[in-house]
């Protein structure tokens, strides 16, 4: 809906305290109810009247009686005044109350944790509802409306603010079948002879950064053969005995107990990777993204090899 052009926003404060006047009867009624003086009411009335060249009370030192234009507009101003009482209660209801749509973005390798950790809350409050988009790309959360997203690893600059939820361990693995054909890595050395999966950023090859006993750091570089997009198929083609991996531990845990990888250079680690929630903007954050953030970042550092 557009506004008229001659529509004039200053108009709005003195309507209301026009329609407190009717309501409660009288000036120092309006002023009591408004926080006001009678004095300011009165001015504000008059002001609205001046501005449009009509009378909207007969006033007496007894009462105050609505001339015909004043019992037309009051009714309206009552209205205006009711739908800004309704306007703000939406927006405490935003604040406080877990209810409406919450539309949560997270990379594929996340969407198996969304559910454990989002399910009590769904369940406590059943106005609550999920629209989970699973897509492993920077999506846009403005052009996406997407409330809020989690999101793995270095966060570029931008005008979205990010949340620390947790951080996820790395793990050098390796099937089984793999390390049966090639032979088992002894030293950060023997990396680059090796077979690698990795995430097609990496695709030209990458230096690891590695910290071993008593501190020291080595950067062997290692270029894949295999790449993909997806750290859940990177996980996949691990276990299937292609080649070298760095997987993140929640990730990779089912396989390691079923002995579907093994980890390898036992003592050596590299920095982990941090895990964010992001949300479009700075303001204060409506009730559902907060008690969501809440949850996940309880349900995230409950998994095995994740940190604060």
């Amino acid at each position: 809906m557009s506004l008229k052009p001659n529509f004039k926003v200053d108009d709005l404060p003195a309507m209301a305290v026009f329609a407190a006047v009717v309501q409660q009867g009288s000036m120092s009624g309006a002023a009591r109810q408004l926080g006001m003086t009678p004095s300011a009411v009165s001015q504000r009335v008059r002001a609205l009247e001046a501005a449009h060249g009509v009378t909207l009370l007969h006033r007496s030192t007894r009462k105050l009686t609505l001339t015909e234009v004043g019992a037309r507009v009051q009714a309206h101003c009552a209205t205006l005044v009711q739908a800004a009482d309704t306007a703000r209660d939406q927006m405490q209801r935003s604040r406080d109350a877990l209810e409406g749509e919450l539309r949560l973005s997270a990379p594929v390798g996340f969407a198996r944790h969304v559910a454990p950790a989002l399910a009590p809350l769904l369940a406590q409050h059943p106005a609550l509802r999920l629209r989970l988009a699973v897509d492993d790309r920077m999506i846009d959360l403005i052009d996406a409306r997407i409330d809020l997203a989690l999101r793995a690893g270095r966060m570029p600059d931008s005008s979205w603010v990010a949340r620390r939820l947790c951080s996820f361990e790395w793990v050098l693995c390796a099937a089984p079948a793999y390390l049966a054909r090639q032979g088992v890595p002894q030293q950060p050395d023997d990396l680059p002879t090796h077979e690698w999966i990795g995430h097609e950023s990496g695709a030209e090859g990458f230096a690891l950064e590695l910290v071993g006993p008593g501190g020291q750091v080595q950067r062997p570089r290692v270029a894949p053969r295999i790449v993909s997009n997806n750290q859940l198929t990177i996980g996949q083609m691990c276990a299937a005995g292609l080649g070298l991996a760095w997987l993140v531990r929640p990730d990779a845990e089912d396989d390691l107990r079923a002995g579907r990888v093994v980890p390898l250079l036992a003592g050596w680690q590299t920095p982990p990777m941090p895990v964010w929630g992001v949300v479009p903007q700075r303001d204060t954050q409506p009730a559902k993204v907060r008690h969501a953030l809440a949850a996940l970042q309880q349900a995230l550092r409950g998994l095995p090899g994740t940190a604060a």
